[in-house]
């Protein structure tokens, strides 16, 4: 069901532009080992730092003694948070505000860059050291002598919460964050005593370590006569970080503040923030007046990257005798760990809270989430941000109900759909979905995982001793997060446009220069095919700019799936200035009016005449003005558009996950996987694919194998990839992938983001498939991940009770 095109006529073949399966341009820089990393780069002068950090959860900081460091070889700063809080660096600022139920602010605690008096992690930074040579800088740490008072450690929300706990920041009651919520509960309740059936579920939505390929790492470089600053760091937003960290923790103007993001090797919601590293490196530099080079290893990047997800939740749902939907719900404690992450209060609250309509037609919900702080590493956004949460929630709560009131699976969430003539639908959770289609996603969904032969296979494993389960999971979310009034009266604290510059030069090779960050999604090679429909320029003959706020006006980077539907629309408008410019120069060499000029790809038209330039045509003039209007058009074509997205938009899909247990070990194996989504127009069909087959990875490994776990003294005992398990290939099914097209109503290009529905619909799809595996053991829920060791425990309980 993925889009062709047929090649159109007066444009290069083969076709490139929208709809093509170009391979991506940059694979063969990555392929070939030529990829431009941090860690690949080396500074004139270089030296290298190594953080020290906690190994207590909670302790306080009675001295820190770097004498012994200081004066081992190569060594060339040690500086402690007594340093940074005597040089005035600010602390680590957060992006977004959340209000109480009451309307009071949320509590914001300061989040130093460097430990002063307490460390509240393990994992927390203590000290920086900058040596010759890395090994040089941690041997100095490690000859730093640090005299904790270790404290009692909350390492889970209900130690947190509990009376008596020990706080975690002076002046924030209870560990408590915020009580917020959304929705009238009064009305709420009322929809729930009218009800026919109400359907409960406690569940928990597993943390996870994003783990990208490539760890986090930062060079700062001071240049002492200049007094200017540059990062090289591992972003996805360079221009944010810029701002925060210039404006909140160096004090900085932002013109002394260059932020260079290279190739970067995977993100997932983990390099949006601010890190103290990045500060560290820059304020280090200066100290040392030479190049600080720093780079995460593994184990480090398990206790310092923002980890993701960490909900506990009890949801109900309230029915009416025909099984339709009167009223949702919910109640939410998510994890915010020991400080505030960039976007953290906002992914549990408006990213979470707002799609919990899904796409069922619900006509009253209220949710309450309570965010807290406790003795672990901070928790923000992870692909999806909020959305992955949502849907499991609704799609496991789905699936329940429907056990319950003896109404096929499929069938409740059909007879529940928000119809596909209701758009635009107003939910009663704020956001309003502007198209889709959840019938026909289904039934494609349900038509290729074979659903109706699925009892004749699974007799057949039966007879192999083998369990066989098949589970569903129907969703919607929200990307290309905006717009940028209504977030900032959410508490936003920035604007989320895009902006997009076009340079057309004397040849007629294009330069793009965008606000947006690539990091993974194949940004060469769809933005320059949107280049190759709007303008007929061959792919080849596009430069795509991004990474360097020196370069590139202020965008705010790569999350959210808003690449396309935020940063491809700056593009398209950018696009049209240069095509008004160019209808202008066109009219004046072609001496017609510009009212009737028309352009095609590439070509410039008198219409009803066989009078055309070529872009090229229109660019050399541009550049060589020797026949041009000077005192009407300025020379040069290069044109520069922002825009601020008018709502959300709103991929959804079909996902149907097929598993089998083996009874012996109580090991899962995916079998078959299908996921039919509809992200809107569809720009590169291949890198569709394959950002849905990436996303269905991950929720694969959330469901059945990923878990960050602490003891109960706040140790990361999953802190290394000896103990935290990854999905390898072997555990990915086959992933069968399609789309149906609703274009997204408010955007020039009708897309809606295709980077995040793989983790978003997964996770519910195979949990549910284990439940219906087990459905003979009386198993009503399991909480992910459903690991062998679990199931083989259900099993043989269930063995013990028959023989009884």
């Amino acid at each position: 069901m993925l889009p062709s095109r047929e090649t159109p006529m007066n444009v290069v073949a083969p076709f490139e532009g929208i709809g093509a399966s170009l391979r991506r341009k940059e694979d063969s820089r990555f392929l070939q080992g030529h990829g431009n990393y941090v860690d690949d780069m080396d500074r004139p002068g270089q030296v290298c730092a190594w953080i020290l950090r906690s190994p207590h959860a909670h302790a306080l900081l009675r001295s820190v003694d770097v004498a012994v460091a200081r004066a081992m070889p190569g060594v060339v700063g040690v500086f402690t948070g007594a340093d940074t809080q005597a040089a005035g660096l600010g602390g680590i600022p957060c992006g977004w505000q959340i209000h109480n139920k009451d309307g009071s602010p949320m509590a914001e605690p300061p989040h130093p860059v460097l430990a002063h008096e307490r460390v509240r992690h393990v994992g927390d930074p203590v000290a920086l050291v900058i040596a010759e040579t890395r090994a040089q800088a941690r041997d100095a740490a490690e000859a730093i002598n640090v005299d904790y008072e270790t404290l009692e450690p909350s390492v889970t929300m209900a130690q947190a919460l509990r009376p008596g706990a020990t706080p975690i920041h002076e002046g924030v009651a209870g560990n408590l964050c915020y009580d917020w919520h959304i929705g009238d509960k009064a009305i709420v309740d009322a929809a729930f005593a009218a009800a026919q059936k109400v359907v409960g579920l406690d569940l928990t939505n597993n943390r996870l370590v994003p783990n990208a390929m490539e760890p986090r790492a930062a060079v700062g470089e001071f240049d002492r006569y200049s007094g200017d600053y540059t990062l090289y760091t591992t972003s996805q937003n360079p221009h944010v970080i810029r701002l925060l960290m210039s404006a909140h923790v160096l004090k900085l103007p932002e013109s002394k503040v260059r932020v260079v993001a290279p190739d970067v090797g995977g993100g997932f919601g983990s390099k949006i923030y601010h890190y103290a590293e990045e500060a560290l490196v820059c304020w280090g530099s200066a100290q040392v007046k030479r190049p600080v080079k720093w780079v995460a290893d593994r184990t480090e990047a398990f206790m310092s990257d923002a980890h993701g997800r960490d909900h506990v939740s009890r949801a109900e749902f309230a029915f009416d005798a025909q099984g339709k939907i009167l009223a949702l719900r919910v109640a939410t404690q998510a994890n915010m760990g020991a400080y505030l992450s960039t976007f953290a209060p906002c992914v549990p609250t408006y990213l979470y809270a707002t799609l919990l309509a899904g796409c069922y037609a619900t006509p009253v919900i209220y949710a309450e989430v309570k965010a807290v702080f406790t003795n672990t590493v901070p928790v923000d956004a992870y692909r999806g941000a909020g959305r992955p949460e949502a849907t499991y929630l609704l799609e496991r709560l789905m699936d329940v109900s429907a056990r319950e009131l003896g109404i096929d699976r499929v069938e409740l969430r059909r007879r529940n759909f928000i119809a596909v003539d209701a758009f635009p639908y107003q939910t009663p959770v704020a956001l309003q979905y502007d198209s889709g289609d959840y019938q026909t996603t289904l039934a494609a969904g349900l038509e290729t995982a074979d659903w109706d032969g699925f009892e004749t296979r699974r007799a057949e494993a039966a007879r192999r001793g083998k369990l066989r389960g098949i589970g569903i999971s129907t969703y919607v979310e929200a990307c290309g997060i905006a717009p940028s009034a209504v977030v900032g009266s959410l508490g936003a604290r920035a604007g989320l446009y895009e902006v997009g510059t076009i340079r057309v030069h004397p040849t007629g090779s294009v330069t793009v220069l965008t606000g947006a960050h690539s990091h993974g999604q194949g940004h060469e090679t769809t933005f320059a095919q949107l280049v190759a429909d709007k303008l007929g320029v061959p792919t080849a003959q596009v430069d795509i700019v991004h990474g360097d706020t020196a370069k590139v006006p202020f965008g705010m980077g790569t999350y959210g799936s808003r690449s396309m539907a935020v940063g491809g629309s700056a593009m398209m408008k950018a696009m049209d200035k240069i095509i008004a410019k160019g209808k202008r120069i066109a009219a004046h060499l072609m001496e017609a009016s510009v009212e009737d000029i028309e352009f095609d790809r590439g070509t410039f038209r008198v219409a009803g005449t066989d009078k055309t330039k070529a872009l090229v045509d229109i660019s050399v003039a541009a550049y060589v003005p020797h026949n041009y209007p000077i005192d009407e058009i300025e020379p040069g074509l290069e044109e520069t558009a922002f825009y601020d997205p008018k709502n959300f938009t709103y991929p959804g899909g079909c996902h149907i996950a097929e598993v089998e247990i083996d009874t012996d070990t109580g090991h899962v194996a995916m079998v078959n996987f299908t996921a039919v989504d509809d992200v809107g127009r569809v720009i590169n069909p291949m890198i569709v694919e394959g950002q849905v087959q990436g996303g269905v990875a991950q929720g694969i490994g959330q469901a059945l194998m990923e878990a960050c776990l602490y003891d109960d003294q706040g140790q990361l005992v999953s802190g290394s990839m000896m103990d935290y398990a990854m999905p390898r290939a072997e555990d990915i099914a086959p992933v069968s992938v399609a789309t149906h097209v609703t274009l997204c109503t408010h955007n020039p290009l009708g897309v809606k983001g295709c980077g995040e529905v793989g983790a978003i619909g997964s996770p519910p799809a195979v949990i549910n498939a284990v439940v219906d595996a087990l459905r003979d053991y009386g198993v009503r829920h399991l909480d992910m991940p459903a690991t062998a060791p679990k199931i083989f425990a259900i099993i043989q309980g269930g063995q013990k009770l028959a023989a009884e």
